[in-house]
């Protein structure tokens, strides 16, 4: 059996907007998220979790930055290519633990929804997916309230 494990980082800046998309779930906020997509840090985080398990690079070698075609796209084309790119070299993902960084908007309220939604775009049963929060204590960019940092871990397997 060929157990791989990646994890992936990412972080965006709050900006103009009423909401943030997170885990494809819309959360009414009092700002958005900069991005060159629709800046879903935590499915870009997940995303480059898996090309990470399978030695594939990150998200931004498969979908540049550099290429206007991605000009606010939206994050489920990228975690979607990353499972099916999963599932093409023989991998199922066992589960995705998914940890999001910030003071506000508060995620509890919304981690069902969110977890439901990522388990629906990645056909994976709700118990393989785990979102949580973390506040970093008022310290650093996150503390500040100047935007959302997010990790994830992901374990795929082939027999």
């Amino acid at each position: 059996m060929d157990i791989r494990l990646g994890n992936g980082f990412d972080v965006h800046a709050f900006g103009a907007g009423d909401h943030v998309t997170l885990c494809g779930v819309d959360i009414p906020h009092s700002h958005g998220l900069v991005g060159h997509s629709d800046a879903d840090v935590s499915m870009h985080t997940v995303t480059d979790a898996i090309y990470g398990a399978l030695a594939s690079g990150d998200i931004g070698q498969h979908f540049p930055p550099s290429d206007p075609q991605w000009k606010g796209a939206a994050s489920a084309l990228f975690l979607e290519h990353a499972v099916q790119l999963s599932r093409e070299m023989g991998f199922a993902i066992s589960n995705v633990d998914c940890t999001l960084i910030c003071e506000f908007p508060k995620i509890g309220p919304h981690a069902q929804a969110m977890r439901a939604k990522m388990a629906e775009l990645m056909q994976l049963e709700l118990s393989r997916i785990s979102v949580k929060a973390t506040t970093s204590e008022q310290l650093g960019f996150t503390g500040r309230g100047e935007g959302i940092a997010c990790i994830a871990t992901v374990a795929l397997v082939r027999p």
